[in-house]
């Protein structure tokens, strides 16, 4: 009841994934990983969220994606009911869609992309999120959004939406964790907090917090903003 999509950036080489569903807290359900294992979308009307770590930890001991999602779904006797994708440090893709899956439901896969649904309005909902995202330009997060967002546009959800959530993992930067736990707008929601976490004060401490690639980073950081005096 839910779609997502994942992508590899080959330019910055940042992994990202969105999420929408017309259901609570699809970024804590749905969205994981790290730039040591790749990202998982684990969905479903009984969505597993074992299968969303079990593939990350075959993806993290080098097995390519296809073969991390088969490995998971093949053995899993309930997997008529769910959906998987996945997305390795290569950006390689695989994705499952459980024979009882709600329709629509299935998945669409293009060179470092993969998204999956279920319960959508129609089949061209996954089309318009793969459109999306190629036509969409800027940072990765931003295309990843504009995906979500021409996808709600085609129907998105039959049910409509309910939360959202963006996942952008880099080597160079730290981890970019934004959810929309519940909202009757929560596209535009997820839109407002990715502009207030890359601007401003919030954006410029987190140029000083450590990475991947520079694990102790530790530069002071000194506010400018004035602080308030409390009247007396």
């Amino acid at each position: 009841m839910t779609l997502s999509i994942l992508a590899f950036d080959e330019e910055t080489g940042a992994y990202g994934g969105a999420a929408t569903t017309g259901s609570l807290c699809v970024g804590g359900w749905v969205l994981r990983g790290d730039v040591e294992s790749g990202l998982s979308a684990s969905q479903g009307s009984l969505p597993s969220t074992m299968w969303g770590t079990g593939v990350l930890e075959l993806m993290r001991g080098g097995v390519p994606a296809a073969r991390a999602v088969a490995g998971i779904t093949d053995t899993d006797a309930g997997r008529a009911e769910r959906q998987l994708a996945a997305l390795d440090l290569a950006g390689g893709t695989g994705h499952f869609t459980g024979a009882n899956s709600i329709a629509t439901a299935g998945a669409r896969s293009a060179r470092h992309v993969v998204v999956t649904g279920n319960l959508l309005a129609s089949e061209e909902v996954l089309d318009a999120c793969l459109d999306g995202f190629h036509a969409a330009q800027g940072p990765l997060a931003e295309r990843l959004m504009a995906a979500i967002g021409t996808a709600a546009r085609a129907g998105g959800d039959s049910r409509g939406l309910l939360s959202a959530a963006l996942l952008v993992v880099s080597r160079s930067a730290p981890p970019l964790t934004l959810r929309i736990d519940y909202s009757q707008t929560p596209l535009a929601d997820l839109d407002a907090i990715y502009r207030r976490a890359t601007s401003g004060l919030y954006a410029d401490w987190l140029r000083h917090v450590p990475t991947v690639d520079d694990p102790e980073r530790a530069e002071p950081f000194l506010e400018t903003r004035e602080t308030p005096v409390t009247p007396q």
